[in-house]
């Protein structure tokens, strides 16, 4: 078996981390990059520079942003009294895309999920607590990917928020089970969002 040297070993490696790459895929990645021109791994390589020294965490609703508040966060043609909560910012911007929304979100950073020894204290409940006391929050979205890991999250959400007398809705059975929001198509997501409902405390005893 051929062995690699070790910068190209160690950035295979590095590839195979990410989500999605395998070994082989990595392999792939790493040997076309060294038949690049070195202009364009200079750039790869400052474009990951800025990426790790310019974005950061939004103070407000937990996106990736240059700058915070982020630009919806700042916005003031929003509508401030509602908010859609989602797993992650790839999940803001697929509802984003629709055009269907117009208030604000709160990125949770992930989802319940115990194998992983992802808990509450992982995630931004906590944050979501205070706003919603804070902010004045009418109806608060629960979008969470429509999967075992989701739908738990979700529960979770709704008996955490029962005391601060909210309106919690859930977005439209349209989405098949399983799916992720990321991937969803913007007609679907858009049906979904128009649709929603209200999450009923049965919900949660019958799970």
């Amino acid at each position: 078996m051929t062995q690699f040297p070790a910068p190209i070993h160690d950035l295979i490696e590095d590839f195979a981390r990410l989500p999605g790459v395998g070994r082989k895929t990595a392999e792939r990645y790493v040997l076309y990059l060294l038949t690049r021109p070195p202009e364009q791994i200079e750039h790869l390589v400052d474009s990951l520079r800025v990426l790790k020294e310019q974005v950061r965490s939004c103070e407000i609703c937990g996106t990736y942003t240059e700058s915070s508040p982020c630009r919806i966060c700042r916005d003031t043609q929003r509508d401030l009294h509602t908010l859609c909560v989602v797993a992650t910012s790839a999940d803001m911007l697929a509802i984003e895309s629709t055009g269907e929304y117009q208030g604000r979100y709160h990125v949770l950073g992930g989802v319940l999920n115990p194998i992983d020894g992802i808990g509450p204290e992982q995630l931004r409940v906590t944050q979501l607590l205070d706003r919603v006391q804070k902010e004045s929050i009418e109806e608060l979205i629960i979008a969470t990917n429509p999967d075992m890991e989701g739908e738990a999250t979700g529960l979770y959400l709704h008996q955490q928020l029962k005391p601060l007398h909210v309106k919690v809705t859930r977005l439209a059975r349209g989405l098949p089970m399983g799916s992720d929001l990321e991937y969803t198509d913007e007609v679907t997501l858009s049906n979904a969002i128009k649709g929603r409902s209200a999450m009923q405390a049965d919900q949660t005893q019958n799970s």
